[in-house]
């Protein structure tokens, strides 16, 4: 939380801010020895978008079962992750088949599921190596899949040792397949919902740290100025803590098994000397793990999700840069057929269907029903008979690609705010894991040559682009965070000094990943502004609470923001 400056040309900005919250699948490596002391997580503001509308698409031939007999195939590992379900559908199956659109595009592709982020790594490694002497790769990975908001983490440490390798031999985002739409969360008892302090020293939260889940948590704890212990061996009463698990599916199996361990109590990073047994209450995961959670065992709701935050979670195609410059119009052909490839899931119930089936096939997990079923996103009674939510994603086209990295006109890019917002929150709780490999400056690590080329290869862009709405005339329903920000301006001006600018630009990215509406009430352009962000349809007891607090504040109107 920014501190409270006292220099005469300053003027302070309050923002109460409101947010319903949401994270990379990284290694769970060892952050280095000694305590780690709690820290406030820095406030996190994400675009309300609107949900794409299908038109102007028109049916490709279905892809078959049959072996579409191509040679060498491209290496993509994925995730059993709903975001990638146009490029799945695309390929026809593990290995592209006939009458695929892989196939249509000339493009020979084997998918391999793979949850270990840290095996994705290693073989992208492995595809350096054989690149060192040469433009091939037969080793290892050519391309992996993971969130986006995520990614800065993953490519930190990867680059390290892929710059050893060759100079050329760096990893580079190249495209995305698509979005968490609410898959993707924060799960807890409901105690954490209605009052998010309640978090502070109940129990732990299992999930793989530094990945985008654990972004999604970090983001609820900072827009509700809650304490975060990035210890994952001690335990601080008065901060949220963790229990680091190997992948997400184990992460919702820990809350299952009713997983318990001894910690070291701490408080502002110094051991109290006492030891106590604290329990798994909370879990970051994603379908299936959600599907685990709710079906195993049940007790406990989503308290935060990518339904909220809408844009906080595209997906991220990373590959090695010396295999793309050598073979750039592969890159660009695969990315045309996995948009394509959303297009249809998204305009033909069918091919959605059958892209379930071929979801089966490549996680070798559950049938097509059920990928379809959590795809869609659903509302499923739990164990005890509670209804929770469950699932939720969205597969991209070419108007939503180019919209996310913002390369259509009044597009912010997405990929870009998520990168950096993410990145500077992991690196604030573990400086000293990034000291010698820091996250590398998102410019350094995103390439958008090969979807503008792949651009060119559609022959239609297909549906409209999910892109940020906003309105002048927005009402406000539920209030799930509260923060307050200092933002600065020149004495007797409204414009503002680097320092302020600086923090607008961040709330301006936090505000781009979210589903939420800003609040907000300025005074002869300077002194007060309250703000808050909401979520749903307004109704007569969130319009008396909002009331409350513009009385409170002195505020006589409110209206939704725009832009900032």
């Amino acid at each position: 939380m920014a501190q409270m400056k006292t220099a005469p040309k300053l003027v302070l900005i309050v923002v109460v801010v409101a947010i319903t919250l949401f994270g990379l699948k990284t290694v769970a490596d060892h952050f280095g020895i000694g305590i780690l002391k709690s820290m406030t997580v820095g406030r996190v503001t994400l675009p309300d978008v609107k949900d794409a509308v299908v038109g102007d698409v028109k049916p490709a031939a279905y892809p078959s079962s049959s072996s579409g007999g191509c040679g060498d195939p491209i290496r993509s590992e994925v995730w059993a992750w709903n975001a990638q379900m146009g490029y799945i559908y695309a390929n026809g199956g593990p290995d592209t088949t006939k009458s695929s659109l892989m196939q249509k595009y000339g493009v020979c592709l084997k998918l391999t599921r793979q949850d270990d982020t840290t095996q994705m790594q290693n073989d992208l490694v492995a595809c350096a190596k054989d690149l060192k002497s040469s433009t091939e790769c037969r080793s290892g990975a050519n391309f992996v899949t993971i969130m986006a908001d995520g990614s800065g983490q993953f490519l930190a440490s990867l680059n390290a040792q892929l710059k050893k390798i060759c100079a050329d031999c760096t990893a580079e985002i190249v495209g995305t397949t698509g979005f968490s739409r609410g898959e993707d969360a924060l799960w807890g008892p409901e105690s954490w919902k209605a009052s998010p302090r309640s978090m502070l020293g109940d129990g732990l939260i299992a999930g793989v740290l530094r990945d985008g889940d654990w972004n999604t948590a970090l983001k609820y704890e900072g827009d509700n100025a809650l304490k975060n212990n990035p210890d994952e061996h001690t335990f601080d009463p008065d901060a949220v803590n963790w229990v680091n698990a190997a992948d997400y599916i184990k992460a919702a199996q820990m809350y299952v098994s009713g997983y318990c361990e001894d910690r070291k109590f701490v408080k502002d990073g110094k051991l109290t000397g006492e030891t106590k047994n604290v329990c798994v209450k909370g879990v970051v995961t994603w379908t299936p793990g959600d599907v685990i959670i709710a079906k195993q065992k049940g007790g406990i709701v989503r308290i935060v999700s990518t339904r909220q935050y809408r844009s906080q979670m595209p997906s991220a195609v990373i590959g090695i840069k010396k295999w793309n410059r050598a073979h750039g119009d592969d890159v660009a052909k695969m990315l045309a057929a996995a948009l394509e490839g959303g297009d249809q899931v998204k305009a033909f119930p069918e091919a959605l269907k059958r892209a379930g089936e071929i979801s089966a096939k490549v996680y070798g997990e559950q049938g097509g029903d059920y990928w379809v079923r959590y795809y869609r996103g659903v509302t499923e009674p739990d164990a005890t008979g509670k209804p929770v939510e469950l699932g939720g994603s969205y597969a991209d086209n070419m108007n939503d690609a180019l919209a996310v990295f913002g390369l259509t006109p009044g597009a912010n890019n997405n990929v870009k705010a998520t990168y950096a917002t993410f990145a500077k929150i992991v690196t604030e709780q573990y400086g000293s894991l990034f000291k010698n490999t820091p996250i590398p400056p998102y410019e350094q690590v995103a390439n958008t040559s090969y979807l503008l080329q792949a651009k060119s290869l559609v022959e239609n862009p297909g549906s409209q682009a999910d892109v940020q709405q906003y309105s002048a005339t927005a009402e406000a329903t539920k209030v799930v965070s509260d923060k307050n920000w200092d933002i600065e301006f020149e004495t007797g001006s409204r414009a503002l000094t680097p320092s302020g600018m600086q923090t607008v630009k961040q709330i301006k990215d936090q505000v781009a990943i979210t589903g939420l509406w800003l609040l907000h009430k300025c005074d002869r352009g300077a002194c007060v502004r309250f703000s808050h962000l909401f979520e749903g349809t307004p109704n007569d007891s969130t319009r008396d609470m909002v009331s409350k607090e513009r009385a409170r504040y002195g505020i006589r109107g409110s209206r939704a923001l725009h832009v900032l």
